[in-house]
């Protein structure tokens, strides 16, 4: 809409009169059916890679994008409109902080540094200052806006693509909430989990329900598969993830397939190749891989955990975001490579999101070479 306000368009927040789907690609791939190409979207494609979201930032804070639902529908067709016909999927534009938000803390996004805490929670005391769950507490009327925002974009998506939604894994919500932000150790947050155990696995269900209403809230707004992210999954080693983030990362997918089985749902576990058959047997239909793992030898590893089991877990992932800083001729040959090591069953996506300074026609590039390997194969 160039020229115009976002903020001052006419929202549509009906959810029983969504256009009829054109492009069900990606959820037939998700669901494990066999497709007649790879579908592709990107982790981040609605951001500040690109100028016209730029353009919107320059008026509007990144919180008040967030909440404000035209704004957040008006970014999140923004890659739809510039690539038309080559992205599979929109994801809606949000960010995992506002769990932590709805949960009573303040958060703010801070230029050159990212999410800012100026009140962590500093030892397991500090956790009588988030809302009580069970006084009055309302996830629903505390994320009412992202809700708004899905149901606002599916109309404005005109069923050209499925709407995702997604939410932030406990783990990575709590590192966030006691480092404060961002950290190069996370020591903070790991001292929590070795000297307060109790009180770290007291927080972490406290983020998994609020999480898993969080998601089902997002499915009765319109959104039609859900990624969960576990961002920081690669600070723990193997004993800590099967201890702290795996028992809820299954709690949460198991509430949301208890109530939408129907419901794709991925898990992006960043880091943590090593629990791929734990991953492969819990609730998720989708995994999402990061570049560090080779899809081949995920492939096999996930088979082998399913063996004997009636699922079919489905890869997503996983170039490597800086091969976009690379030629186009680089970009497309590293594409094609990556395709054939997933084969003709996976979702294409890169291994972790776009970056700020990448260039929004390399984007293109890999797009249009995944649709050209899909062809190939």
């Amino acid at each position: 809409m160039p020229g115009e306000d976002p903020s001052s368009t006419q929202l549509n927040f009906d959810t029983t009169s969504f256009p009829e789907l054109q492009n069900d690609l990606y959820l037939r791939a998700a669901r494990g059916e066999k497709t007649e190409r790879a579908p592709v979207w990107c982790m981040r494609q609605a951001g500040r890679y690109l100028p016209e979201f730029r353009a919107i930032r320059v008026e509007h804070d990144f919180f008040r994008v967030c909440r404000t639902p035209a704004l957040a529908t008006e970014v999140t067709i923004q890659p739809l409109r510039r690539y038309a016909g080559l992205l599979d999927a929109a994801i809606i534009f949000s960010d995992i902080l506002v769990v932590p938000q709805a949960m009573g803390m303040q958060v703010e996004m801070v230029p050159g540094k990212g999410p800012h805490f100026p009140e962590p929670l500093r030892d397991p005391q500090d956790m009588s200052r988030l809302v009580d769950l069970e006084e009055g507490f309302s996830v629903d009327k505390e994320l009412d806006y992202v809700y708004r925002a899905i149901t606002n974009t599916r109309h404005a998506l005109q069923g050209q693509v499925p709407l995702l939604g997604f939410a932030g894994a406990p783990w990575t919500l709590m590192a966030y909430m006691i480092e404060g932000g961002g950290s190069k150790t996370f020591a903070l947050a790991k001292t929590w989990l070795f000297k307060h155990p109790e009180a770290a696995h007291e927080l972490l269900t406290r983020i998994a329900d609020v999480v898993a209403a969080y998601l089902v809230g997002q499915i009765r707004a319109g959104a039609q598969a859900l990624q969960l992210f576990e961002s920081w999954a690669g600070e723990l080693g193997p004993a800590d993830f099967a201890r702290f983030s795996l028992p809820y990362l299954s709690r949460i997918a198991a509430f949301v397939k208890q109530q939408a089985p129907e419901v794709p749902l991925t898990v992006f576990a960043k880091g943590a190749h090593y629990a791929l058959e734990q991953l492969a047997v819990s609730p998720f239909d989708v995994i999402s891989l990061d570049w560090t793992i080779d899809p081949r030898d995920a492939r096999r590893r996930v088979d082998e955990a399913c063996a004997g089991l009636s699922k079919k877990v489905v890869l997503q992932g996983n170039l490597d975001p800086t091969l976009l800083f690379g030629s186009p001729d680089v970009i497309r040959s590293r594409t094609e490579e990556m395709c054939r090591a997933f084969g003709p069953a996976h979702i294409a996506n890169l291994g972790h999101g776009m970056m700020p300074t990448h260039d929004p026609e390399h984007l293109r590039v890999f797009l249009e070479s995944v649709h050209s390997a899909s062809k190939k194969s």
